[in-house]
């Protein structure tokens, strides 16, 4: 087994490894144990026939062999039981912001969920994979449920550095096609770019059968504006730097984040799509085991 610590300065191994012990004491309670296949009812590859008995659902009663024999026997197919789970992580330029109320940036806090996750996915016995883009497909992890697994997502997280311009729609198209085993998408990301391409490519992994959730991120200073004194605003992603009066464009700003906000929730929710906005100033295991407790009950 290769030691992560290779690979990890203590810092970062200290914050991840802290954060997976909060995580696991505070979610694994709801997660733990036998869990239910995603994929409700049965899959399409036939396996075999058994005796009908009572209780069993009478949907899959082979009828053909009821009128040969005048006996009851269900059709029994093959269910895929492990779950496999698709970590998309924004490694773009914006997600480097964090504001005086933060602990972490946006990228910090993204990859500390992904190594939660992941940490929980594979104590479940199941696969988990990985992949991190900006303009284009930086990394790109094969899933796997090997305990050993985990090393390899943290040296990926760890050299996930955001420095390019953001495309999501089109990676997205890009990485249904990829993914051709159905499973859990958990997309982590401000999502600063066209909703219309966004939920586009959302769609795309929808129609590829996908279960997606959507973890936006944001600082709490992009959702509050609380700037008041005049402030020469950092550029990312190329955009140029600019000096202004946030007094004067707070109103604008707030309005257009509000209705950016709006689009994407709105549009996540008709597409069945979990919704999930978190502040990098929420305490990550309180917002991670109340999703995950609430997502349970639905999904029972």
């Amino acid at each position: 087994m290769v030691d992560k610590k290779e690979y990890l300065d203590p810092q970062t191994l200290s914050k991840l490894e802290g954060l997976q012990l909060r995580a696991r004491k505070i979610i694994e309670g709801y997660v733990a144990g036998p869990h239910r296949s995603p994929y409700h009812g049965f899959s399409i590859e036939f396996t075999q026939h058994r005796q009908y008995v009572p209780g069993d659902d009478l949907r899959h009663v082979d009828w053909k062999v009821f009128g040969r024999t005048d006996k009851v026997y269900l059709k029994q197919y093959e269910e895929e039981t492990n779950l496999v789970s698709y970590v998309l992580l924004d490694t773009s330029e914006s997600m480097l912001y964090q504001g005086v109320k933060s602990p972490l940036s946006k990228l910090e806090y993204a990859k500390c969920i992904a190594a939660s996750l992941s940490y929980l996915v594979l104590q479940q016995q199941d696969s988990i994979g990985l992949a991190t883009f900006d303009s284009d497909i930086r990394h790109l992890v094969q899933p796997s449920g090997q305990p050993s697994h985990l090393q390899q997502l943290l040296h990926v997280l760890e050299q996930s550095p955001g420095e390019k311009k953001t495309s999501i729609g089109p990676l997205f198209h890009d990485l249904a096609e990829r993914y051709r085993k159905r499973g859990i998408v958990i997309i982590l990301s401000d999502l600063f770019d066209d909703p219309k391409s966004i939920l586009a490519g959302i769609k795309h992994l929808r129609h590829r059968q996908h279960d997606v959730i959507v973890f936006q991120i944001l600082d709490v200073d992009e959702r509050e504006f609380p700037f008041k004194q005049m402030t020469r605003f950092r550029g990312l992603e190329h955009w140029p730097d600019r000096t202004t009066d946030p007094r004067q464009v707070r109103q604008i700003y707030l309005r257009e984040m509000d209705n950016f906000l709006r689009q994407i929730q709105i549009g996540c929710r008709g597409q069945q799509v979990d919704y999930v906005p978190l502040l990098t100033n929420q305490p990550l295991d309180i917002a991670l085991s109340s999703y995950l407790a609430g997502r349970r009950v639905q999904k029972t």
